[in-house]
């Protein structure tokens, strides 16, 4: 039977990750965001899903050949996880495995015809940071570090468009006061408008995930790379690893994670699922 542990029971799956696997798994195991988790044992795990609190995405953790819980995957996703999703405007899911070796039984339990994506997962080390390619700003723009203050709108300075970073940084983080605490923000501001933002977007031991949104209207002026630099920088005067996740064929944005001195550490498959 599959059920659903408690966040305070989430550290009986640390011993189904694997090395090399995806942050956001570790970072789910840690209880940094607002992650659910499902298990074939309450007690003793062997193989689960992590349903990311981020957004439609579900990692498949543990065993990859547990025929029993494999068997009941598709009941329970349009059962128990379905209604749920529905209610959240989402038809499909996406369908991640947290070792290579989920791909094959993925395909296996929701349908051999799923459409795969490559996604490319980059770090950087300080010693590979590429500063010299940092662009030089636009007159009227200015580069801002997310504080309380900024969040709340309240400070000195407000900014017309805030529900933009907070709508952007509560798609990753319970509260502003998780963020505030483990996490780092930049942004970009012109004419009291926030127009680009790079966060920490997920947060495992040292390594943040980089988010990174460029609004419409301002996009084809490097303000990604800009903004990114700044985060960059934070990160390592506070010895912390920078981690770039991105689909292959998102060429701007491998363009910014390359020109910055990431490297590329691995890759992996995501399937979009219908819901039955």
């Amino acid at each position: 039977m599959i059920s659903e542990l408690k966040p305070s029971e989430f550290y009986r799956c640390k011993a189904l990750l694997v090395h090399g696997g995806l942050l956001e798994s570790k970072a789910a195991i840690e209880g940094m965001h607002s992650d659910r988790i499902f298990v074939d044992d309450l007690l003793s795990p062997t193989t689960g899903f992590i349903w990311l609190g981020s957004n439609n995405g579900f990692i498949f953790i543990g065993n990859e050949e547990n025929a029993d819980f494999n068997s009941q995957l598709n009941h329970h996703f349009n059962t128990v996880i379905k209604p749920d999703a529905n209610k959240m405007g989402q038809t499909s899911f996406e369908a991640i495995g947290d070792h290579q070796k989920w791909n094959k039984t993925i395909k296996s339990v929701f349908g051999e015809n799923l459409k795969g994506y490559n996604q490319k997962v980059y770090e950087l080390q300080k010693y590979h940071y590429i500063q010299k390619h940092e662009p030089h700003f636009e007159q009227g723009y200015e580069t801002v570090k997310i504080t309380k203050s900024i969040l709340e709108n309240s400070g000195s300075e407000t900014y017309r468009n805030i529900e933009f970073l907070q709508s952007k940084l509560l798609q990753f983080w319970p509260s502003f006061d998780r963020f505030l605490l483990h996490g780092v923000g930049y942004m970009v501001v012109y004419e009291k408008e926030i127009v680009s933002i790079c966060l920490s977007g997920v947060v495992a031991g040292n390594v943040h995930g980089v988010d990174i949104e460029t609004l419409p209207h301002h996009q084809g002026k490097k303000l990604a790379q800009k903004v990114t630099n700044a985060f960059v920088q934070d990160c390592f005067e506070n010895e912390i690893t920078p981690y770039w996740d991105c689909m292959d064929i998102n060429e701007p944005s491998v363009s910014v994670a390359e020109k910055l001195g990431f490297r590329n550490k691995h890759n992996y498959m995501w399937y979009s699922v219908p819901f039955e």
